[in-house]
């Protein structure tokens, strides 16, 4: 089993988001765009070479995302339900992800089979997610998981802010 660090609040943004092991050493870059249909992220080795992406691909029954594992597609996540809790599946993988996404705890499943675990570390550097892979193989699909997790977050809690700078004044 192997960690990956992820700097708090970087899944999300629109810049460069390193991912490190466990000693600090860069592995990974996430670099891309989200909010409309057809943008992407990608994930690369930092020694430039492509290892995975995501492709965001449909509004009409909810956002859906397909994810890219060395240019082939290896499977569509969506979200299933809402109430009482999220639950996501990959198609194509059939994976689960379930937990907490609200606080960063959740864990991605191939039936009992555990493919990653998500949490929250503090370091003296900072803030960090830390995705806990079980086979080093499948770290940069988890990566592009934990990204489409923050997305989803980020965005619900974004459309339940009230911006009082576009209403008229009266």
């Amino acid at each position: 089993m192997s960690e990956f660090f992820i700097q708090d609040k970087q899944l999300s943004s629109i810049t460069r988001t390193i991912v490190k092991d466990e000693k600090g050493k860069s592995l990974f870059l996430l670099v891309g765009r989200w909010g409309t249909k057809g943008d992407a992220l990608s994930l690369y080795k930092m020694n430039g070479e492509l290892v995975a992406s995501i492709k965001q691909i449909s509004f009409t029954f909810g956002t859906r995302f397909e994810i890219y594992k060395n240019f082939e597609k290896v499977g569509t996540l969506q979200k299933i339900f809402r109430w009482p809790g999220d639950f996501y599946y990959i198609q194509q993988l059939h994976w689960t992800v379930q937990g907490n996404i609200y606080q960063h705890q959740y864990s991605i499943r191939h039936f009992n089979h555990l493919i990653m675990k998500m949490d929250k570390a503090t370091l003296f550097s900072g803030d960090y997610y830390v995705l806990d892979v079980t086979d080093d193989e499948d770290a940069p699909v988890c990566i592009c998981i934990a990204a489409i997790m923050d997305y989803w977050l980020y965005n619900r809690s974004k459309s339940q802010k009230f911006d009082y700078r576009l209403t008229p004044n009266c």
